[in-house]
């Protein structure tokens, strides 16, 4: 039976033994089926345990970071916490990926109107960044610019005065965390009902959001590639910026 912790950015939600009918319900997989793709992506590297969305394990290579508002409607509880910059009610998953475009940790549910630094700053990822990252760096945009992410390498800002050595460093560091941006489109791309849960229920919105990236990165080959969009599937405009 599944037993998960997660973190919905207002409180602790704790999954105990949910029945098989409402499992399915919600996730549109069976228990058993879960828990064979939860032991198929353990062998590959993903542990069973996930606290506040997590996916605990270390970052041992470049990557990108960044973070994603999934829609949603609104909670009964502090809705207005979940009303984003864009208008709309969203959740924010936040994802670190590699240069395949793996999710290699992932941080799910903080309200929409959170800032992405903020909800860095409230991650396990944060904690820990020291031991997970080791010599290596994250790329991100310019929500990451802080003297707290030094970890994190950020485009510098535009005032008018960039030389041309910062704006071609700008232009590769953009280059070089499409690679992140590419991962949320796939997963709205492929798991549609992502775009919009529909559903107010925060632990069932952070269970399906998990779920979606656990899939992802088992479908993440270098065969795989969307027929729709074989360019990178586009993510509809839900930059948390």
């Amino acid at each position: 039976m599944v037993e998960t912790i997660v973190k919905t950015g207002i409180e602790w939600e704790l999954l105990f033994h949910m029945d098989e009918h409402t499992f399915y319900r919600h996730l549109r997989v069976t228990l058993a089926q879960f828990d064979h793709l939860v032991e198929v992506l353990g062998h590959q590297g993903l542990k069973g345990d996930q606290h506040d969305g997590g996916l605990e394990i270390p970052v041992r290579q470049k990557g990108a970071i960044d973070g994603c508002h999934i829609k949603l409607q609104r909670p009964p509880v502090r809705g207005g916490d979940y009303l984003n910059r864009k208008g709309y009610y969203s959740v924010v998953l936040q994802g670190i990926v590699d240069e395949r475009g793996r999710f290699r940790d992932i941080y799910v549910g903080a309200p929409g109107r959170v800032h992405d630094s903020r909800i860095l700053r409230k991650s396990t990822f944060f904690e820990k960044w020291g031991e997970k990252m080791g010599r290596y760096m994250l790329l991100g945009d310019s929500a990451y610019i802080s003297r707290d992410h030094t970890f994190i390498v950020t485009p510098k800002r535009d005032n008018g005065a960039l030389t041309l050595q910062d704006q071609q460093r700008n232009t590769n560091i953009c280059r070089g965390r499409v690679v992140v941006e590419q991962a949320f489109g796939r997963v709205k791309c492929k798991w549609r009902r992502m775009r919009d849960l529909q559903n107010t229920r925060l632990d069932v919105v952070v269970m399906l959001i998990m779920s979606a990236c656990m899939l992802h990165n088992l479908c993440t080959g270098p065969a795989d590639m969307c027929q729709e969009h074989p360019a990178g599937c586009p993510r509809h405009e839900d930059e948390n910026i």
